[in-house]
């Protein structure tokens, strides 16, 4: 467990946020590992279906992930005032809330894959493929929700060492699994879903049972499952608020991929395979404005708003070395990594890739920014202004995106569309920071 309402703010927050950034990498990982062996050993229909079938469970887990990070917020008020009582009736209502939303999404999705599918606009050849995947994990979106408010609850006591060691078990499972399932079996996509879905399963029981042993305070019986009126207003606020924030991004890349998918099948493969290396090049950062909303919680929860201001300087610092970094490499290998997910012969793949990436990586500063505001503004419980911060970002790329591509941009006007919405929306998350620092001084 760690106190991060005192210390060395930079310390704190990097200590809690390697974990959870060595953790993610391991997922992503994972997911590369799908990509990969999609690519290479199914084909590029089948890599462009599965990159597009992403996309649509990115969408439907963020709702429950962001349902299970608002409520984090409010594990983590509550352990930075040292409120545990609280802390346990958040924790059940939580619980409760959250598992039969995703019971009722899980079976909503499941009955409706056919009407997704045609609204996604997936191009005829590849439905198939899409279907067979999809099925498969969403039957596994009860292993996400438990996952998820395991992980919130560890990282709330300040404890992302854990959450890293389950994902590290999931990461060799699954990529043991795809490689059995996928080569030596012959189950194609199908394979690459089950061995996703399986190895989920293994970190969700996994962290729920170390949460169930660790933390005693949270331990409750039959008569302590109950909702009092006030804690769920409470819990539905911020989950509900949270998840709100995260669909809508979701939603809009989703609208942005069924505008790839207008292009054809080089252009979704391409566009698959940058944006498998777009999120895990700003992976990092993401973590750590998630980390850092962890910091802000506590303190807001112990009631020292200096230690806010102190840790928002030390984060922009990081944001930037960070990034200049991560950017100036991706530019110099951008061919190199993309031959990891394309063979070698699809060289119009290849080149619309790598055209991708060279126009986004360069800002990748500006994401950095943008999830440090996101965990600041959930951390303070201005969640209604993560979400405006959402919808700059995702509305002006959306917009964008349409516009521009039906220009003699084409796809390029796509790529164009997504650093310009992240940077509207950091000078409206500056402007919001400068007001509050203006408001404590």
């Amino acid at each position: 467990m760690l106190d991060m309402t005192q210390g060395n703010p930079s310390k704190l927050i990097l200590r809690f946020a390697f974990p959870m950034i060595l953790g993610n990498i391991f997922q992503q990982v994972y997911n590369l590992v799908d990509t990969i062996v999609v690519g290479k050993f199914i084909g590029a229909d089948a890599l462009a279906a599965v990159g597009s079938s992403f996309s649509i469970i990115v969408f439907i887990t963020s709702i429950i992930i962001g349902l299970a990070m608002g409520a984090g917020i409010i594990f983590a008020q509550f352990y930075g005032a040292k409120e545990f009582d609280k802390f346990k009736e958040s924790a059940i209502t939580s619980i409760i809330f959250i598992g039969v939303v995703t019971i009722i999404l899980m079976f909503i999705s499941i009955i409706g894959i056919d009407l997704i599918l045609k609204l996604f606009k997936m191009p005829q050849e590849l439905l198939l493929y899409c279907k067979n995947y999809l099925i498969i994990i969403l039957y596994g979106l009860v292993f996400t929700f438990i996952y998820n408010i395991a992980t919130a609850l560890l990282r709330a006591v300040g404890d992302s060492k854990r959450p890293l060691y389950f994902l590290l078990i999931a990461s060799i499972i699954n990529v043991v699994l795809d490689l059995l399932f996928v080569i030596k079996f012959g189950l194609g996509v199908k394979g690459v879903a089950l061995a996703t879905i399986i190895a989920q399963g293994v970190s969700a029981i996994l962290a729920m049972i170390y949460v169930y042993n660790k933390l005693s305070f949270l331990r409750f019986n039959i008569k302590d499952i109950k909702i009092k009126k006030e804690n769920f207003k409470l819990v539905a606020k911020y989950s509900i608020l949270t998840s709100l924030q995260q669909s809508i991004m979701n939603f809009g890349i989703l609208i942005v991929q069924g505008l790839v998918n207008t292009f054809g099948a080089t252009v979704m493969a391409a566009f698959a395979a940058g944006a498998k290396i777009d999120s895990f090049a700003y992976m990092p950062v993401q973590d750590f404005g998630n980390a850092f909303s962890t910091y802000v919680a506590q303190n807001k929860g112990a009631e020292k708003d200096e230690r806010i201001l102190e840790g928002i300087k030390s984060a922009i610092k990081t944001i930037i070395i960070f990034c200049i970094i991560v950017s100036s490499l991706i530019l110099l290998f951008s061919e190199n990594i993309m031959l990891l997910f394309i063979n070698k012969n699809n060289t119009e793949v290849i080149s619309l890739g790598v055209e991708y990436i060279s126009i986004v990586a360069i800002f990748y500063v500006l994401i950095g920014f943008l999830f440090m505001f996101y965990g600041l503004y959930r951390g303070i419980g201005n969640l209604n202004m993560s979400i405006i911060l959402t919808i700059v970002s995702l509305g002006t790329r959306v917009i964008l995106a349409f516009l521009l591509s039906s220009t003699v941009l084409g796809p390029r006007g796509i790529w164009f569309s997504i650093p310009i919405g992240w940077a509207l929306a950091d000078i409206l998350g500056f402007y919001g920071y400068k007001k509050l620092n203006r408001n404590k001084k």
